[in-house]
């Protein structure tokens, strides 16, 4: 499984997270279904999420997301079924080229061209902001706002650029953080989504490729991660 493909070494920091990325191409955040094919399951025991004696909490590899996006260059956002996590800059094309054969752009007229819309105007917004620019400011908006943008992300159109968090007192950072959403094309260059391959021949180079490094998981659970 993926543990053997790194020999049975943990990750204990996010340059060595980054390695992975790079080398793996595709990796879900936490659980994916597969035993061991999430960052969650390869990191050290240190790394994962812990609750402290004062009643905070400590996680190290949740922290390490803005890194590895900012500074590694990684795309990030909920691709895997539903499920966010960590896709490389070199499968990144055929991905998008897929996904966008599948999940055809927005309808006129409809909210998720309007998120887009919104989207390029602004650059970029925190879920939150991006939400009340597009009106959804009533009761019980959130979650339907929340759905309209996990498939859009599925979709490979929305991406997030960072992780924003607010500021205690003492100007410290603190709680979950707020997804910083912008579309893939902004933050990566449209030549970064162009693929020259037919999108069936990118669901076929990329389920070789999860093959070949999960040997031992059927090709219809490695389909489902990258469908």
């Amino acid at each position: 499984m993926m543990m053997n493909y790194l020999n049975g070494d943990r990750v204990h920091s996010c340059p060595e997270l980054m390695e992975v990325i790079s080398k793996v191409g595709f990796l879900p955040l936490l659980d994916s279904g597969i035993p061991g094919f999430s960052a969650e399951d390869m990191v050290d025991y240190d790394c994962r999420y812990v609750i402290l004696p004062d009643g905070g909490w400590d996680w190290p590899l949740w922290k390490w997301k803005g890194p590895i996006v900012t500074e590694g260059g990684f795309v990030y956002g909920k691709f895997f079924a539903g499920k966010a996590g960590f896709v490389s800059r070199e499968w990144w094309p055929d991905l998008c080229n897929y996904r966008r054969a599948v999940h055809p752009a927005p309808e006129e007229g409809s909210v998720e061209e309007a998120i887009l819309m919104t989207l390029q105007e602004q650059g970029s917004l925190i879920t939150r902001e991006l939400r009340k620019a597009c009106g959804f400011t009533g009761p019980k908006m959130r979650s339907r706002f929340d759905a309209y943008i996990t498939r859009l992300q599925m979709a490979c159109r929305i991406v997030t650029e960072d992780f924003v968090y607010p500021l205690d007192k003492h100007q410290r950072e603190y709680g979950w953080g707020w997804s910083l959403l912008t579309t893939p094309e902004q933050l990566l260059g449209r030549e970064a989504c162009a693929c020259e391959r037919t999108p069936k021949e990118s669901l076929k180079r990329m389920t070789t490729h999860l093959k070949n490094i999960l040997p031992a998981v059927e090709e219809g659970r490695i389909r489902k991660i990258i469908k």
